[in-house]
């Protein structure tokens, strides 16, 4: 939503928004970049919402009973959802939509990175804070260029990426998030169909293998041997980096995790389609710094290294935990889960993908589930999770609160260690990452 505020401001238009955690005092980086840019915020009271506006703009995020859809309601003003604006925005460019349920908003950043590196000027909406700086502005989730061509995170998690008929499609891979394998599988299904230029696939991705695709100009990559028109192989996993070669051509990304790999092999294919060579994405990606809560390191004290990431589902967290395994030394995962519905949803794969990644080195720490507000029905707990773990004989811990945490970790913290923050939604995580670093380091 702010990267489109941000965009709608740039092209001319007033703004004006709210936010609740803008009401909690929270997320205050990101209230003054839009208060910087000119956007007028308001209290999410109503009080925003007057004859001055137009078109009121919703995110997935809130309900129909706040009191500024009340507002637009009662003053009979149009609205609109978040997807359908974005959907206006991209189909007045070359849009680029990335899709995926895991690894979207890194390709973003990679895609938008690489067209800024490569002189195409580019205009990129994202769901995450990319950590580069663009024309001289503050990290941010947008890059405000002039270009022709657009790239944009497409979010399937409420079917609105149903509204995009980009030029280009990526879908970088499938598993449960938001919705069951079945109902992905068909949204994605036709996302690539649309697309007028080309769809981008992994081939290594069992759920793509299952679409029925009449997409005609199909290009697809592979991390794991499969065929693929894009290919990593000799990939070598360093201290704090990754290095492969891309159709025989040498890589390298200052990130860890394999996942990286395939991250960077679907920009690259991506970019392909709008003319950048292998050769020049490889140069790009090589300053390209990463995005903000996705492999984070926050801190490193004493020989221990605190990560933020946004990982929220299972197949996230476990790419989260691989990637960290990949090195010595013990592991503290903290995962919040980010809502009560999409606990439901993934509880029983969550517990079985645990049960076979946990291990001597790794401990598993739960608090209790994050609430944003809003009505949802409260019948699920963290400890639903961590008590059949615990059964099997795993490290898994219930410690409902972020103090109980901090001073869990702090008694137990040695030299080498590493702790992983994790879940979505909820940027307020990275500050228990940061108390972590602070009680480690000795600090209050």
């Amino acid at each position: 939503m702010s990267a489109i505020a941000l965009c709608l401001c740039r092209a001319g238009h007033t703004v004006y928004g709210s936010d609740r955690s803008f009401d909690r005092n929270e997320n205050q980086t990101m209230r003054d970049l839009l208060t910087a840019a000119g956007i007028c915020l308001f209290p999410q009271d109503g009080t925003g919402v007057s004859s001055a506006v137009n078109t009121v703009v919703v995110s997935t995020a809130v309900e129909e009973s706040i009191p500024d859809v009340r507002a637009a309601r009662e003053q009979r003003i149009p609205i609109r959802r978040r997807a359908e604006i974005l959907a206006d925005i991209l189909h007045a460019h070359t849009g680029i939509a990335v899709g995926g349920t895991s690894g979207k908003t890194t390709i973003t950043a990679m895609v938008g990175h690489i067209l800024y590196e490569t002189g195409r000027d580019p205009l990129m909406i994202n769901g995450g804070i990319s950590i580069n700086t663009y024309h001289d502005r503050s990290p941010s989730n947008v890059i405000l260029g002039r270009g022709d061509v657009c790239v944009a995170e497409a979010d399937e998690s409420d079917g609105s990426i149903d509204l995009y008929t980009p030029a280009v499609a990526l879908v970088s891979n499938v598993s449960l998030d938001h919705k069951p394998i079945a109902e992905i599988i068909l949204l994605f299904e036709s996302f690539l169909n649309r697309a007028t230029l080309a769809g981008v696939i992994n081939a290594d991705d069992p759920s793509i293998q299952r679409m029925h695709l009449t997409q005609p100009h199909l290009i697809s990559f592979s991390a794991n041997g499969q065929p693929a028109d894009f290919r990593a192989t000799d990939i070598q996993i360093e201290p704090a980096s990754i290095a492969f070669r891309v159709n025989g051509l040498p890589a390298h990304l200052d990130m860890i995790g394999r996942h990286n790999v395939e991250n960077a092999l679907a920009a690259i294919a991506v970019c392909s389609t709008v003319g950048v060579s292998v050769e020049d994405s490889i140069r790009a990606l090589a300053s390209f710094r990463g995005t903000g809560r996705r492999m984070q390191v926050v801190g490193a004290v004493g020989g221990i290294t605190v990560y933020d990431d946004y990982a929220h589902n299972p197949a996230k967290i476990q790419a989260a935990l691989r990637a960290l395994k990949a090195y010595p030394g013990r592991i503290y995962a903290v995962f919040q889960p980010h809502g009560f519905g999409p606990t439901r949803l993934m509880k029983d794969t969550l517990i079985q993908m645990l049960l076979t990644e946990l291990d001597e080195r790794l401990t598993w720490i739960m608090p209790d589930i994050y609430y944003a507000g809003g009505t949802t029905v409260k019948d699920i707990s963290s400890r639903d999770i961590v008590i059949p773990l615990q059964q099997a004989g795993k490290a898994a811990y219930y410690l409902p609160t972020r103090p109980e945490i901090v001073a869990f970790l702090k008694e137990r913290l040695q030299d080498g260690d590493r702790v992983i923050i994790m879940g979505g939604r909820d940027n307020t995580l990275t500050q228990l990452a940061e108390a972590i670093v602070r009680a480690i380091g000795g600090e209050k």
